[in-house]
């Protein structure tokens, strides 16, 4: 992987990584709140569940492309 991809690849996971932990502290504010809104449990576990699952695969691909 040449030096421009990679520096785009890290400035891809640092925005995935503020994604991923802004979705973490959705989850735990959510379950801070529970019983409030505990019907917004599975859109909240998915969306950091993808956030997390990207952040994860694009480190992946740049610890390969090292």
């Amino acid at each position: 992987m040449s030096d421009p991809d990679i520096d785009t690849l890290k400035a891809e996971i640092k925005k995935l990584n503020a994604r991923a932990t802004q979705a973490k502290m959705d989850l735990h504010d959510l379950s801070e709140e529970l019983p409030t809104n505990w019907q917004r449990i599975p859109e909240v576990a998915r969306i950091a569940h993808e956030a997390h699952s990207a952040l994860m695969d694009a480190r992946k691909r740049l610890e390969q492309g090292s």
